[in-house]
């Protein structure tokens, strides 16, 4: 099955192409399938895949140059409010990446603002994933986002407009999130489905003109209270292509949706946290997913060493490790690789006791290796799924899906790493007392309550005899 979307005009050579490679044999309306969605002048992407989450369109602890050569990236996410600034009282400034100009090496303005190789599928989004929980809320007519000066609304036009400017290859709609982990009661949550709608009509209805392909937003909510809003995207915008995929942040809705939408391909905005979840979602039906935690991990100091396949366990009773915690002093000594048997960039020309060092010496280098490594052992991961997928039965995938957790740890262990970049541009704060991530570099430095320098001991002065024996000067009296 293949969906093709002409995302400019008829016959338009930027049409966004979706391949479904094998169908489930199973009778279910939402099932793990592999599949290929390519863009031209992009590098294909093979699916069940990630995308890598940037912070300020950059995969962090990695140069563009990086990117192209130690990692198999095909896509990234990116967010609008990384890019814009709360505008200021009779300001006319314009946001750089508006203005910034473009080359055949850095085809669109969001390419060329954030060096991003040529060949990365791009996503825009208006916000963060995870976002940062706003105080103001949203409105009827806009959504609140955390830009670096502050939050600011944010209306559909005001987002249109930067899609059309910034020419992403994918992007996605506003919606009406509450970004909590409190589930909205019903009247929240029917408000929710009745503006996303709203925003949705006004955006397909704009008489601008875009090159971008457009992912609807699938809202964490139950299905009898989004079903209109499902309907009309089932029923208005898929037989005349300008729906082209679906954002979902719920995976488990996918066996609800109407069958119009599920020929669509499917990204995943509820980032799972370990790679039992995401064999889960895949079994769902998601194509795509963002994980940020691949960033949180790697700031921890952690290098994951799980395989899918899971290899045979020595020992029934013991579990295996997802990763392991470089920081740890004990690797101080250790010539090994990060991870057996791996053949990424980081591994093949560092041991553990190189990266514990840099960890410990709080070296730039330490988080760039350990996010190559990441990313590689991630990628082989995604191709060890879809590999079973198109060359075995529904029941091999479901077999090492049950296999697989059984081997592994339920979650990842406690990485000790110092942050490298703990409450700057990576990290947002919520507010709320929020304890500081690092450990204080320095002590007090005034006395404390006995009189003593904090974390400094207090030196003995030594009187009498001692004084001449250690070759003191004698006190001179006048």
């Amino acid at each position: 099955m293949t969906v093709d979307v002409d995302i400019e005009e008829p016959g338009s050579s930027t049409a966004m192409r979706f391949e479904v490679l094998k169908t489930a044999l199973k009778d279910a309306a939402a099932a793990a399938r592999p599949g290929r969605l390519s863009f031209p002048t992009r590098r294909p992407i093979e699916t069940p895949n990630f995308m890598g989450v940037t912070s300020r369109g950059c995969l962090p602890h990695l140069t563009p140059d990086n990117v192209t050569k130690y990692i198999q990236a095909s896509g990234a996410y990116m967010s609008l409010e990384d890019f814009i600034e709360k505008p200021q009282q009779h300001s006319s400034r314009v946001p750089p990446i508006y203005s910034t100009p473009t080359s055949s090496k850095h085809p669109t303005p969001l390419h060329s603002f954030t060096g991003m190789p040529s060949f990365i599928t791009t996503i825009l989004g208006a916000r963060r994933i995870p976002a940062v929980p706003s105080p103001m809320g949203n409105t009827n007519k806009s959504i609140s986002v955390f830009t670096n000066t502050g939050f600011q609304p944010l209306t559909t036009s005001d987002y249109l407009s930067a899609v059309n400017t910034l020419k992403p290859d994918i992007t996605i709609p506003l919606s009406d999130l509450t970004n909590s982990n409190i589930t909205p009661n019903s009247k929240r949550a029917l408000r929710m489905a009745e503006r996303t709608e709203d925003w949705i009509v006004d955006w397909f209805n704009s008489s601008s003109s875009s090159s971008t392909a457009t992912f609807a937003p699938v809202l964490p909510i139950s299905y009898p209270m989004q079903w209109e809003y499902l309907t009309r995207l089932s029923e208005d915008y898929v037989d005349n292509s300008q729906l082209s995929g679906l954002a979902i942040y719920d995976p488990s809705l996918l066996p609800d949706l109407p069958s119009p939408l599920l020929s669509l391909p499917r990204l995943s905005l509820s980032p799972p946290t370990t790679p039992h979840q995401i064999l889960s979602h895949i079994s769902l039906g998601i194509d795509l997913f963002t994980l940020p935690f691949i960033n949180t991990i790697s700031d921890a100091g952690i290098a994951l060493n799980f395989t899918f396949p899971a290899p045979l366990p020595s020992s029934p009773s013991r579990l295996l490790p997802l990763g392991t915690d470089i920081s740890n002093p004990s690797f101080s000594k250790s010539v090994t690789p990060l991870s057996e048997n791996c053949k990424c960039y980081s591994c093949t020309t560092h041991s553990k006791a190189y990266v514990q060092h840099l960890l410990a010496a709080r070296e730039m280098l330490g988080w760039t290796l350990l996010q190559i490594h990441n990313h590689h052992v991630l990628s082989e991961f995604f191709s060890g799924v879809r590999h079973l997928l198109q060359n075995g039965p529904d029941e091999d995938f479901e077999k090492a899906r049950n296999d697989f957790l059984r081997a592994y740890e339920p979650d990842f262990p406690a990485g000790h790493a110092e942050k490298p970049r703990a409450r700057g541009y990576q990290y947002k704060s919520v507010g709320g007392g929020e304890p500081k991530k690092n450990k204080p570099a320095w002590g007090k430095l005034g006395p404390d309550a006995d009189g003593n320098v904090e974390g400094v001991e207090t030196p003995v002065v030594p009187e009498g005899k001692e004084v001449e024996e250690k070759g003191f000067a004698e006190e001179v009296k006048e």
